[in-house]
């Protein structure tokens, strides 16, 4: 499987590399690198993780940073809906959809 963001989504994870770099030079590399694991994962068995939002939308968080990466199964790909802050209020990109 392979993957794809919505718009908001691809701004989103932009944002967060950005800030990550800004912080210290390499920790946006790093955020990246985590996030392609963290896809990877996903892509070999998206239906293994849990739904969090019924019907369909399901969540897997970023290892070693504090982000949750929603998504759904479209087709035979995965849309990435929100790359999540765990300090941002729950649900906020619902309106998204």
């Amino acid at each position: 499987m392979s993957y794809f963001f919505s718009e908001a989504a691809r701004v989103e994870h932009l944002e967060h590399v950005a800030y990550y770099e800004s912080c210290q030079i390499g920790l946006g590399a790093r955020y990246l690198l985590a996030f392609d694991a963290a896809m990877a994962t996903v892509c070999e068995a998206p239906d293994r993780y849990r739904v969090e939002f019924p019907p369909a939308i399901r969540k897997y968080r970023v290892p070693g940073f504090p982000y949750n990466i929603l998504y759904r199964i479209v087709d035979s790909d995965i849309e990435v809906l929100v790359v999540a802050a765990h300090r941002r209020r729950p649900g906020y990109w619902l309106g998204r959809l």
